[in-house]
């Protein structure tokens, strides 16, 4: 129930021994190295000359740019590639040295596939942009097919020709009159029109021109240039259309050369791995400090790692200092759980990483998020077919990281959803009893193993708000435990122990006479001793003995915040029965058609379409506020958060994943 143990690294080595290092600290993936910045105060002026970074901003440049060349090859390919897409990626596994030789063997005719799909990608982009724009084009010229003059004659050594457009509501005739009484020499055609807009011609003297313009100008009329274009537009369009089918041809070919390389996608995608990982490289040394015969850097690692780095550099005859960090130094945050409780950690980390002052939740957190969601989802068949689900991608994709742990969490929960399924009596809501009667005229009925919720929801909402109470005292339980390690006895006592005895002695005094009539009396007198004593000491910090009154009235206020906090609880109420709710209104619905052939195949297809929609949603639901109860009433009670994530200097591969020694 705690993050892992850090020591801070130091390490100052020979310049000649740096490559090989990195390489091999980078496979140890075990070291998070610091950012050097600022580490050279202006006290060491005197000899900072002589200190300087390792200029591989050229290096690191060109694996950029190599690796975009290659992200743009999978992209094509993968956009081409007929085969199916998995759901997930799958890594393929290789020891250090295989994937070495490996990629020396095939990076020649991967380079070139990749070089010829970057190409062909390039043809086909190109040809689409070609192709659009033609297309643009014709649209242009379409309302202009009447037109009978080569688009490129805008002028002879007398007149002028001039088109335009002016809008849809101009009168055609008073344009023309117009035209024809300001200048006579003009030839008009009005060549189309269409919602928006007319399209006219005009032939024109050269010297008349501007009194043309003139004319016109009542009417809105834009002048256009098409004289970039040749022949007249019916030419025209007929020119571009086959040249769009040309396009078509090569695009084509290009997508079935693109398709042709689809074998040679994983050599891509390992490329990609190999020049990322010589990225990473690159730019870590130029991070680190030099001078022209050492170099240095410090960072972070895991305690149970120490043994592994000192064999390394102890290998390379490096200075190294190894160091327990001081109480107040931040420290990067590594959780490390059993396996049960690490999927949950997913929970964890999406709120905030601990605090070097907080416990590591996970561990806690783990059985109650199980219990919340089960209960919330509720339907046996569903617990089956989520775990089931999660089962088979977990098998299948081997998924890792976060995805590994969110998939092994809802497996888990899968369980949980089953048995509180069971417990509830829920097997697709009512679905058998619906069947039975529908289709076949008899009773059947799955009972419950403990109690139906949807007879008996007071006895689900007391269930959960005593569950809630549980939950809520563990938390200041954990609160209690920080204060006491911290040093801090008098704070556990009078900020968590008196409001046990105040909240245990309100639930004493309001039920416990029902099992005994001395629980009332020990309520009653635990309620004035925890209130007297939360009055007493919540102003205690606080000067005056107005601050010490009003501070006491503000803690002993605080109660009705646990009263809202155990309230909270009953969403695992609400959620359970919107399930079962939903669950049998859908079979309700399904039987409507009777029995027979028809009923038992609409019954079929409303369980099948049903059962997608209620589990999406109301798993979605389960996830949701069981994550709420952590975070705000749980979290709220002990956990600050804010911690900062380990980030080691490793392998990041996205396709690939290199077997370190006991891993084979």
């Amino acid at each position: 129930m705690a993050a892992v143990e850090m020591r801070k690294l130091t390490v100052i080595g020979l310049n000649s021994g740096r490559a090989p290092f990195i390489y091999e600290l980078m496979h140890l993936g075990v070291v998070e190295i610091n950012s050097q910045d600022g580490i050279v105060s202006d006290d060491e002026a005197d000899w900072l000359p002589d200190i300087f970074r390792t200029s591989n901003s050229a290096d690191v440049s060109r694996l950029e740019g190599d690796i975009i060349r290659v992200s743009t090859a999978l992209e094509a390919i993968a956009k081409y590639d007929p085969s199916k897409k998995p759901l997930l990626i799958t890594r393929k596994e290789f020891g250090r040295e295989e994937f070495i030789a490996y990629m020396n063997k095939v990076r020649t005719d991967t380079e070139r596939n990749m070089d010829k799909a970057i190409a062909a990608y390039k043809i086909i982009n190109d040809g689409k942009a070609e192709i659009n724009h033609l297309r643009s084009l014709i649209t242009g010229l379409q309302p202009w097919v009447k037109l009978d003059i080569p688009l490129e004659m805008n002028e002879t050594e007398y007149v002028s020709v001039i088109h335009g457009l002016t809008g849809a509501k101009v009168q055609s005739g008073q344009l023309m009159t117009a035209v024809t009484e300001g200048v006579p020499s003009a030839i008009v055609q009005e060549i189309g029109a269409d919602k928006q807009q007319k399209y006219f011609s005009f032939i024109v003297l050269k010297e008349e021109k501007d009194a043309l313009y003139e004319v016109l100008r009542p009417f809105n009329f834009s002048a256009i240039s098409m004289a970039d274009q040749q022949g007249t537009p019916t030419e025209a369009i007929h020119r571009y259309e086959k040249r769009i089918e040309e396009i078509e041809k090569t695009i084509t070919e290009n997508e079935k050369v693109l398709a042709e390389l689809s074998p040679a996608r994983k050599d891509i995608e390992y490329l990609y791995d190999l020049l990322v990982t010589q990225r990473d490289r690159a730019r870590i040394v130029g991070e680190m400090l030099s001078t022209d015969t050492v170099f240095y850097f410090d960072g972070w690692m895991p305690a149970k790692a120490q043994e592994e780095v000192e064999e390394l550099l102890k290998k390379y005859e490096f200075y190294y200092d190894i160091q327990v960090p001081d109480a107040d130094e931040e420290v990067p945050v590594l959780l490390h759980n059993s396996s049960v409780a690490t999927p949950f950690e997913a929970v964890t980390n999406m709120y905030s990483l601990p605090s070097r002052k907080d416990i590591d939740p996970t561990t806690i957190l783990a059985p109650f998020y199980f219990i919340f969601f089960g209960m919330m989802l509720s339907d046996a068949a569903y617990g089956i077919i989520l775990s089931a689900l999660c089962f088979f991608v977990l098998k299948k994709y081997k998924p890792e990281g976060t995805i590994y742990k969110m998939f092994k969490m809802f497996f888990y929960c899968g369980i949980s959803t089953f048995i509180w399924g069971a417990l509830f009596g829920g097997w697709f809501g009512n679905f058998f009893t619906v069947a039975a009667d529908t289709l076949f005229g008899k009773e059947f009925t799955i009972d419950p193993l403990w109690f139906n919720p949807l007879e008996e929801p007071m006895r689900l909402l007391i269930f959960s708000l005593i569950l809630g109470a549980i939950h809520l005292f563990i938390g200041m339980g954990i609160q209690a435990y920080m204060y006491i390690r911290d040093g801090q006895a008098v704070d556990a006592i009078c900020d968590i122990i008196l409001w046990y005895v105040l909240l245990i002695g309100l639930v004493l005094f309001a039920v416990g006479g029902m099992a005994a009539p001395v629980l009332t009396t020990v309520g009653k007198i635990m309620s004035i001793v925890g209130a007297v004593g939360i009055f007493a000491t919540g102003g205690r910090k606080k000067k005056g003995i107005v601050g010490k009154i009003t501070g006491g009235f503000g803690a002993l206020y605080g109660i009705t915040s646990y009263l809202s906090d155990v309230l909270s609880y009953s969403r695992l109420l609400a959620l359970g029965l919107a399930t079962g709710v939903v669950a049998q209104v859908i079979n309700t619905l399904g039987s409507l058609a009777g029995g027979g052939v028809l009923g038992a195949i609409i019954l079929t297809v409303a369980l099948v379409f049903g059962t997608i929609f209620n589990l999406a949603i109301n798993a979605l639901g389960a996830f949701v506020h069981s994550c709420r109860l952590q975070y705000v009433e749980f979290f709220g009670k002990f956990y600050t958060g804010g911690g900062r994530e380990f980030r080691p200097f490793a392998r990041k591969t996205k396709y690939v994943k290199i077997m370190k020694d006991q891993d084979k």
